[in-house]
């Protein structure tokens, strides 16, 4: 019987494009800004950002809500989310996982070199999500870095995989992935702060009563999270050209989240999620890729 060639549409090739159109999948269903953003990609960067994104979705719904209203009970989400950190370990050893998600991830950890000195803070800040216990402002540092900027981190090993970079330029650009990834978690969970609160029992900003913010908290927290904007601001034009289109757009829309969010009555955030309308992300998009005006041409 004659056995198919690697180069065929099969075998190990065939199962590595389903897995890579099984995380196109989650994002196309979850995140319409990501996703957006995501586009501006160079090819190859694209499908393996989609991959982190995809894997980090998965444990996020497993702490999040989907476990749950399954009918998943707390201790059973800690031993699926202790089994998917096992798996992806496993998956970024030897190269192959059941779990198509996971296989897709760990072709673009061996790829691009994300080890699990990045996977680690991430599945330990998702298990801190299944602890009732309050922060503190520490643990909450700690749970941003290993639930967003260990995030930006495995992106910009995408992103710099075929660039030499010299060690203190790669220092300047991981701060300031990681000043992008604690920006987009900030602003996040300011959005969500009804949906934390009231459905997770959740509070991100420990110090502050949710019920009772004022104006003046609320600006002392956007002006934490617009000094990470402009953190990662400054870095933008060292990324490769592959990917910087994309993440200025990223940028660019979660600066404009946070501009609605200063104008936005602290009192509303308990009740209404602030969001950007999708022509203006489209607009942003534009203006990300083409410069002011793009719209017009």
């Amino acid at each position: 019987m004659k056995r198919d060639s690697p180069d065929d549409h099969t075998g190990i090739a065939k199962y590595n494009a389903a897995a890579r159109a099984s995380s196109a999948t989650v994002i196309g269903h979850y995140s319409t800004s990501f996703g957006l953003a995501a586009r501006l990609l160079e090819p190859r960067v694209r499908s393996q950002v989609r991959t982190i994104y995809a894997l980090v979705r998965v444990a996020d719904e497993i702490v999040d809500g989907a476990a749950s209203q399954a009918g998943v009970n707390v201790d059973g989400q800690r031993d699926l989310l202790d089994a998917l950190e096992r798996e992806t370990s496993q998956a970024m050893g030897s190269g192959f996982s059941t779990n198509l998600v996971v296989h897709a991830f760990a072709a673009t950890a061996r790829e691009a070199g994300i080890d699990t000195s990045l996977t680690t803070p991430f599945f330990a800040s998702m298990r801190r999500d299944l602890d009732p216990s309050p922060f503190d402002a520490a643990g909450v540092a700690e749970y941003i870095y290993g639930s967003a900027e260990v995030i930006g981190l495995m992106c910009l090993r995408c992103f710099v995989q075929d660039t030499r970079c010299a060690t203190d330029e790669l220092q300047v650009l991981e701060a300031g992935a990681r000043s992008l990834g604690a920006a987009f978690q900030k602003v996040n969970f300011l959005r969500d702060l009804a949906a934390d609160r009231d459905a997770l029992g959740r509070n991100y900003f420990p110090g502050v009563n949710l019920l009772t913010m004022t104006e003046t908290q609320k600006n002392e927290l956007l002006d934490d999270m617009d000094a990470d904007l402009d953190a990662a601001a400054r870095v933008l034009p060292m990324l490769p050209v592959g990917s910087r289109r994309a993440v200025t757009a990223a940028h660019h829309l979660f600066a404009r989240l946070s501009a609605k969010l200063r104008v936005t009555p602290a009192r509303e955030l308990m009740s209404a999620r602030v969001r950007v309308p999708d022509p203006e992300k489209i607009m942003i998009a534009l203006t990300a890729s083409f410069g002011p005006g793009a719209w017009k041409r």
